[in-house]
């Protein structure tokens, strides 16, 4: 092994307003404090409750992705398990977050997906993904 990962970090416009967003999402604590790093108005975090760090940055010119628009590609997209889709997406969307695809194309095959697309208040895409327990 040669590093363990600290966190992920998502650039944006506002990182209070998007750890917020993301506490919503997963629970935690935004800027808790960290020997890691230092809290500012450029950089804020958010601690889960499952140990994972998430860090957002501001970017002074950000430029979210447009999904999926391959001139300004997604990068990366996070996925979050979850044992309801409506129910989930209804707390997302109320949270801040833009459907980018709910799966409603309508086909057969869009009817069973287990998973629907959505951006973040800066706009990083993001699925929910049903949790099926075995």
């Amino acid at each position: 092994m040669i590093a363990e990962l600290q966190c992920v970090v998502l650039d944006c416009p506002d990182p209070v307003r998007l750890a917020e967003f993301y506490r919503s999402v997963l629970g935690g604590r935004v800027n808790e404090p960290d020997r890691r790093w230092a809290l500012d108005e450029n950089w804020s975090t958010l601690h889960t409750d499952a140990g994972l760090v998430l860090a957002f940055q501001r970017v002074a010119d950000h430029r979210p992705p447009q999904w999926p628009d391959p001139a300004r590609p997604q990068q990366f997209h996070l996925d979050f398990g979850v044992p309801d889709l409506d129910a989930a997406q209804a707390e997302v969307v109320a949270a801040g977050a833009a459907v980018l695809d709910d799966g409603s194309g309508g086909g057969e095959a869009d009817a069973e997906r287990p998973w629907r697309i959505y951006a973040d208040p800066a706009g990083h895409p993001f699925c929910l993904v049903l949790h099926r327990v075995a």
